[in-house]
C-alpha cells in the first residue's frame, strides 16, 4: 500500500520559514518524480515545486528564490524548505509521487502565514 505522509506545516509569521517533509512508503522512491502542490481556499491546486528522479528541479514563479525542494532517497523523503513566507503562501500543501501513469497523493499539511 502506497502512503505519502506530509509533516511540518503550521502557523508562521510573515517573513518566517517552514520546512515540509513527505515520507513515502510502498513505492520504489528513487525512481519516482516528486512534487509539492498547494491549494488555497477557493483556488485550484497548483504546482509549487518538483524534483525528478534525476534531481532536476522546477519551481513556480511565485516561489522561485524562496522555496527549495530536495529529496533524500536513502530515507524515502522529499522536503520543501520555505523561506520569506507571505500570507499568499497560505494553503494546504500536498506531496505527489508519479512515475508514468502511477500517481499518488498525500493528504496534505496546512500552512498558514499570518501575524
Amino acid at each position: 500500500q502506497v502512503q505519502l505522509v506530509e509533516s511540518g506545516g503550521g502557523l508562521v509569521q510573515p517573513g518566517g520559514s517552514l520546512r515540509l517533509s513527505c515520507a513515502a512508503s510502498g513505492i520504489t522512491f528513487s525512481i519516482y518524480d516528486m512534487a509539492w502542490y498547494r491549494q488555497a481556499p477557493g483556488k485550484q491546486r497548483e504546482l509549487v515545486a518538483s524534483i525528478t528522479d534525476f534531481f532536476r528541479t522546477n519551481y513556480a514563479d511565485s516561489v522561485l528564490g524562496r522555496f527549495t525542494i530536495s529529496r533524500d532517497n536513502a530515507k524515502n523523503t522529499v522536503h520543501l524548505q520555505m523561506n520569506s513566507l507571505n500570507p499568499e503562501d497560505t494553503a494546504v500543501y500536498y506531496c505527489r509521487a508519479n512515475r508514468g501513469q502511477n500517481v499518488y497523493w498525500g493528504r496534505g499539511t496546512q500552512v498558514t502565514v499570518s501575524s
